[in-house]
């Protein structure tokens, strides 16, 4: 492999490294407030990509992604409110099925509403064409994606550590009962939560929708390796899931430029030997 193909291959990887950042970090929100791993993650993440090609057709594209992520939180606050908030107080399982049951809903109204053929779009004409970084020449969308990608995830982390919300947000995850004792309202909390971490979902599609085009079963495709970089980062962990999300995404590019077949393989080999070394995860605690 020669520096340039190897050059591209570490770019395709950060960008990819940090959606799957940006999915993690909304999983990992979820999880940590309700301990229970939301499978319709992947399908808003489809959803968020499916609403910016509508979106941009009416209002330009940064409309577009307004749209996705305006639409993808709201549906996530009435799944919160309607739908996860009556289950709280009976077995986890239940709120499983529900998010399972939705993925699968959610799913066949995306064949319904936008057909089940793969549609592509193409990125403002700003921002086609490449730049020359010197060892190769990278498309500009990419980079613009990763450093927004990049920005955005960031951003949840210091809104979480360094924020009065995000106190609230923290306290409710490590003692919801003592939290709601000392006046929190932890339900607004939840709701707020669980629509921040969809939002995010509806985000990454979005933004991806130039770089991977759409198909219904994207949402699908993509949760199992966001599931992987909840484990691998550690349970909760937002820097964990960052860190694993460009381990993972750069990991998964150089096999996809070594040998294709095995790319994905060798994202779930990672994450096994990563449980065997570490099993609270590479920045989760024990």
């Amino acid at each position: 492999m020669n520096t340039s193909l190897l050059a591209g291959a570490v770019l395709n990887g950060m960008v990819t490294g940090m959606l799957y950042a940006l999915m993690g970090v909304g999983l990992s929100l979820i999880l940590g407030l309700l301990n229970i791993p939301n499978f319709a993650h992947g399908v808003l993440y489809a959803l968020g990509a499916y609403v910016m090609i509508s979106g941009a057709k009416a209002f330009g594209f940064l409309g577009g992604l307004l749209a996705a992520i305006v639409a993808v939180a709201m549906l996530g606050a009435a799944i919160e409110y309607f739908g996860v908030r009556r289950l709280y107080r009976v077995h986890p399982d239940y709120i499983l099925l529900l998010s399972f049951g939705l993925s699968l809903i959610l799913t066949e109204s995306i064949i319904l509403v936008w057909g089940p053929v793969g549609i592509t779009f193409q990125p403002p004409a700003l921002l086609t064409g490449a730049v020359d970084l010197g060892v190769t020449a990278y498309p500009k969308y990419r980079l613009v994606v990763m450093v927004v990608t990049t920005v955005l995830v960031l951003g949840c982390y210091l809104f979480v550590t360094r924020t009065r919300y995000g106190a609230i947000l923290r306290a409710g995850i490590e003692d919801k009962e003592m939290a709601a004792a000392l006046g929190i309202n932890i339900r607004r909390v939840f709701t707020l939560t669980f629509a921040a971490g969809t939002g995010l979902a509806g985000l990454g599609g979005a933004l991806m929708t130039p770089v991977r085009g759409l198909l219904p079963t994207m949402g699908i495709d993509i949760l199992p390796f966001a599931f992987v970089v909840v484990v691998l980062g550690g349970l909760g962990s937002l820097p964990g899931a960052i860190l694993a999300g460009l381990l993972v995404g750069v990991v998964q590019s150089l096999m996809t430029a070594i040998w294709a077949p095995g790319a994905d393989a060798s994202v779930f080999a990672l994450m096994t030997l990563g449980i065997i070394a570490r099993p609270q995860g590479l920045l989760g605690q024990r």
